[in-house]
């Protein structure tokens, strides 16, 4: 049998940490979603619904990791507020080309989150939750590359 690093409580704060930035990121981009205006209104509409529903996808996967590593998980949107890097976007009339450039960089601060849990899964030998995030890494690089594009760089 072999010995586990004993990390388990560094995977499962990690992966907490992803799945609150997660739903903060999911919210965020219902919300420009939900009030995108101007010329490139389709485009971005449904840009942001594809995009809000790949995030979405994950969050239950990341949160049965964080049982499946033996910890609890969030419990509440004060729970998710609390564990956040993403901030919320509460401001009315926010410009489209504003939307994209802040939803760019909200999905580099997730990658971040998911590059700190690919180090605390391999730390501790496991090798599911390391073998997950680099396809939700994967979908992070391309919304980042979709965003930008948009933007023209």
């Amino acid at each position: 049998m072999s010995e586990k690093n004993n990390n388990a409580p560094a995977v499962a704060d990690a992966l907490n940490a992803l799945l609150a930035d997660s739903f903060a990121l999911y919210l965020k981009t219902k919300n420009y979603h939900w009030h995108v205006q101007g010329p490139r209104f389709r485009e971005l509409h449904l840009l942001f619904d594809e995009q809000a529903a790949q995030i979405f996808a994950t969050t239950d996967l990341i949160a049965e990791r964080v049982r499946k590593n033996g910890a609890p998980t969030l419990r509440s949107i004060g729970d998710v507020s609390r564990r956040a890097s993403i901030r919320d976007d509460d401001a009315a009339g926010v410009d489209a080309e504003a939307m994209i450039r802040t939803l760019a960089g909200d999905n580099k601060i997730l990658l971040g989150q998911l590059k700190e849990v690919k180090a605390a899964a391999e730390a501790d030998g496991d090798i599911a939750t390391s073998g997950l995030v680099d396809g939700w890494a994967d979908e992070a690089q391309q919304r980042i590359w979709f965003l930008e594009a948009t933007l023209g760089y």
